[in-house]
């Protein structure tokens, strides 16, 4: 199933020097099919479900501390997902319990940090802040795994 996230602004990278306003990325599975103009997009992607988000999407990101703390593995995955990162770092990830967690939920671990990015056929990591910088929404894998209510 074909999915236009659009949004306000939408930056293929976080420093992106030139935003997309009125923007949109595609996904389809796990993966980004396209991103540009919303207007563009619907013309390219006819019949497509469209999610219409307030503020700034762009490339979920990668969180690099300790997770945060919360009763058990589980929670302290959601949390990371809750704060708009798809992935995390292996030092972090210190025990069987918290690796299996972040494996089920699609939570990539990293060897090391690296700059998230929108690219076409890349997997579909989103995020959404508002003005404020609260994450709005998190797409883990293509799936949508929060939204802030």
């Amino acid at each position: 199933m074909l999915t236009i996230h659009a949004a306000d602004e939408v930056r293929l990278t976080w420093d992106d020097p030139e935003p997309v306003k009125d923007g949109a990325v595609v996904v389809e599975d796990i993966r980004v099919r396209a991103a540009g103009p919303l207007e563009e997009i619907q013309e390219r992607f006819p019949g497509a479900r469209v999610r219409r988000w307030p503020g700034v999407l762009g490339p979920a990101r990668v969180h690099e501390g300790p997770l945060p703390d919360a009763p058990t593995p589980r929670e302290r995955v959601h949390v990371v997902l809750k704060s708009g990162a798809t992935a995390v770092l292996a030092e972090h990830t210190d025990t069987p319990e918290l690796r299996a967690a972040a494996e089920r939920n699609d939570v990539v671990v990293l060897a090391g940090p690296r700059p998230p990015a929108i690219v076409d056929d890349g997997r579909a990591d989103l995020a959404v802040f508002d003005e404020a910088g609260v994450c709005v929404a998190t797409v883990c894998a293509g799936r949508l795994v929060h939204r802030r209510r």
